[in-house]
Order: C-alpha cells, then sequence, then structure tokens
C-alpha cells in the first residue's frame, strides 16, 4: 500500500436499539486532511476534514462534524487497538557502492532499528534507487542489489525475512531530478517503510 495519508474509522454501534454504523475520517499523521465519499441508496456525504463523519441509521446517511477530544473520548478504546502509522525512512549509498551506507544514513537506521523493536507485527517494504549513472539495466539489478543490503541489515537486527518485501526501481523515481549520466547522491538510496 503506498502512504497512507488517512486513516478511517469505522464502528458499528448499537443506539437506541437501533444499528448503525459510523465512519470518521483522522487526520494522516502529517496533519494533512485526506478525503472519503460515502455512499448507499440514499445518497452520498463528503468527508474532507479531520473528524468529519457519517452516521447510517435505518437507511440513511447523514454527515457531522466531531473533534479529537469527542473522538478520543468515545472510541478511545478502538483507538488504542489501531495498529501504530506506517513510517518511512530513507537511507543513502556511498557513490557506487550497493552495500555501503553514508555515515548519516547508519544513524538513520538505528531510528528504523528502534522503531522496528515497538512494533513487534511489523510488515517492511525495501525500495532500492540509484542515479542516473550507468545503463537502466545496470541500474534496476543495482537498486535491488540496494534493497537486499538493507533486507540483510533488518534481518541482521532480528526481523523475519517473511515481513519484509523489496523491490528495485533503478533510476525511474529520482527525488532529483538529472540529466543521464549525472551522479546525485539523493538518488542512490532505499526507502524503508515500515507498517
Amino acid at each position: 500500500m503506498s502512504k497512507l495519508l488517512l486513516t478511517l474509522l469505522v464502528g458499528a454501534l448499537l443506539a437506541a436499539g437501533c444499528a448503525s454504523e459510523r465512519v470518521i475520517l483522522l487526520p494522516s499523521a502529517d496533519g494533512r486532511p485526506g478525503v472519503v465519499i460515502v455512499r448507499d441508496q440514499s445518497g452520498e456525504v463528503l468527508l474532507n476534514q479531520p473528524y468529519a463523519g457519517t452516521v447510517r441509521r435505518a437507511g440513511s446517511v447523514s454527515g457531522y462534524q466531531s473533534s479529537a477530544e469527542e473522538i478520543n473520548e468515545r472510541f478511545a478504546d478502538t483507538l488504542a487497538a489501531l495498529p501504530a502509522r506506517a513510517v518511512s525512512y530513507t537511507v543513502y549509498f556511498e557513490s557506487g557502492s550497493s552495500d555501503t551506507l553514508t555515515s548519516e544514513s547508519l544513524l538513520e537506521f538505528d531510528k528504523v532499528k528502534a522503531d522496528l523493536a515497538k512494533r513487534p507485527a511489523g510488515e517492511i517494504r525495501v525500495i532500492g534507487h540509484t542515479d542516473r549513472v550507468g545503463s537502466i539495466q545496470s541500474n534496476d539489478a543495482f537498486s535491488l542489489k540496494r534493497a537486499a543490503a538493507v533486507r540483510e541489515l533488518l534481518i541482521g537486527a532480528g526481523v523475519k525475512l517473511e515481513v519484509i518485501e523489496t523491490a528495485g526501481r533503478g533510476e525511474r523515481e529520482p527525488l532529483v531530478a538529472t540529466e543521464d549520466e549525472v551522479a546525485e547522491a539523493k538518488n542512490r538510496r532505499v526507502e524503508i517503510s515500515v507498517r
């Protein structure tokens, strides 16, 4: 799954003896609002602000605006049961290397390990990238080697192989756009998504 901009809290509630269903839009980790459209046979409601919600009763959906305080109080147990939000890290490689992280990235990898210690059932996506020096084919292979090197570091940190997904994107998704054959340190990277 790509980076998640929002989280939905869906709970079935019994209210006044009749079943109801709620959808509440929670803010993303960075606070930006997402958008959700709740549709059914009676129409649709657009949720585009944090803590906007819908309730469906007796076949009718209506919208309302709540607050962080109300949601935290009313759904404290549900919120506490949600898994931790996905976190992304980026580590960079020395020029021409498929297995040597920069000194700054070694410190960043320590943060990854600390985060993993808090997520016993985590899923990890490791995506390797290169700059535009070399052929597309060689950069595809090189990006996979970088992803594999980070996978091995994660395994060395105690992560089980079966929770790690690796991929290589070669030079296709640069952070900094360059001409062909231009070395760019920010493009020699591996992105680590921890969910």
